[in-house]
C-alpha cells in the first residue's frame, strides 16, 4: 500500500504542477486581455484547486504509512534536516499552500469585478506554487 501511495504521489505532483501553471497563466492572459472572468475561467481555475485538494489527501495517507512519515519521529528528529523534511516542512509548507490555493479560489468566487477576480486568483496561486516549489524534496524527486 505505502509503495502505491508514493507512486501516486509523485504523478499526482506532476498535474497539480501543470494545473496550477495552466490556472496561472490562462487566467494571467484573460486579465491582460481584459477579459471578462467566465465560467470556463472559474472551472480551469477549479483544477488547481482539486489537484491540490488531492493531492494533500494522499499526501496525509502517506504522512501516516510512510517509514519517514509521523511514525519516524523520535526524540531528536529535529537535528535530522531529512527527518524534519518529511515530518515537519513538507507537510506544513503544503497545508500552507494549499490554504492560500483554496481561499484565492473561494475569495474570486465572492467577488463581482472581474479584475479583482483575476487578482485573488493569480496571487494566491502564485503564492501556492512557490511554497509548493520549494519544499518538494526535489533530491528524491519523482521517488
Amino acid at each position: 500500500m505505502y509503495t502505491a501511495f508514493k507512486h501516486l504521489h509523485s504523478v499526482m505532483a506532476y498535474v497539480l504542477l501543470l494545473g496550477l501553471v495552466l490556472s496561472i497563466i490562462y487566467t494571467l492572459i484573460n486579465y491582460l486581455s481584459k477579459k471578462p472572468f467566465t465560467d470556463t475561467t472559474r472551472k480551469i481555475a477549479l483544477i488547481g484547486l482539486i489537484s491540490a485538494h488531492l493531492q494533500l489527501l494522499i499526501g496525509f495517507v502517506l504522512y501516516f504509512v510512510s517509514p519517514v512519515g509521523i511514525s519516524n519521529a523520535t526524540e531528536g528528529f529535529m537535528k535530522d534536516s531529512g527527518s524534519r523534511l518529511y515530518i515537519l516542512e513538507h507537510p506544513l509548507t503544503m497545508i500552507v499552500a494549499i490554504v492560500l490555493i483554496t481561499v484565492g479560489y473561494s475569495g474570486a468566487k465572492r467577488l463581482t469585478d472581474n479584475n479583482k477576480r483575476y487578482k485573488r486568483i493569480l496571487i494566491f496561486y502564485t503564492l501556492g506554487l512557490l511554497l509548493i516549489l520549494l519544499r518538494i524534496p526535489w533530491s528524491v524527486w519523482p521517488a
